[in-house]
């Protein structure tokens, strides 16, 4: 059973850090591209970040470029976004991703993890 785990998540303030991590287990962790997502409130959930399985290509949204870095360690099966500069705007739950294996499938979420900017 495919399982994705968050954690790290917390309250910081405007131009703080926090290093969010994804636990994987179920499947072969190093032969999938990963994703990091968010979603604010009354906002739609959006993709923040991505890391191939090798880990040598990584993509990011705008709105985070230069302040966020995404990696991982395939023997931990473990992905990290490290956060810093943190704005306000980056409030949201933050989940960890993965496609699924067939079209038509459920693709694997985490449960999130929370991540509150605020002064």
């Amino acid at each position: 059973e495919v399982q994705l785990v968050e954690s790290g998540g917390g309250l910081v303030q405007p131009g703080g850090s926090l290093t969010l991590s994804c636990a994987a287990s179920g499947f072969t962790f190093s032969l999938y591209t990963m994703r990091w997502y968010r979603q604010a409130p009354g906002k739609e959930r959006e993709q923040v970040a991505a890391i191939s399985g090798d880990g040598d290509r990584a993509t990011y949204a705008d709105s985070v470029k230069g302040r966020f870095t995404v990696s991982r360690e395939n023997v931990k099966r473990t992905m990290y976004l490290q956060m810093n500069n943190l704005k306000v705007e980056d409030t949201a739950v933050y989940y960890c991703h993965r496609y699924a294996d067939s079209v038509g499938a459920a693709d694997y979420w985490g449960q999130g993890t929370q991540v509150t900017v605020s002064s």
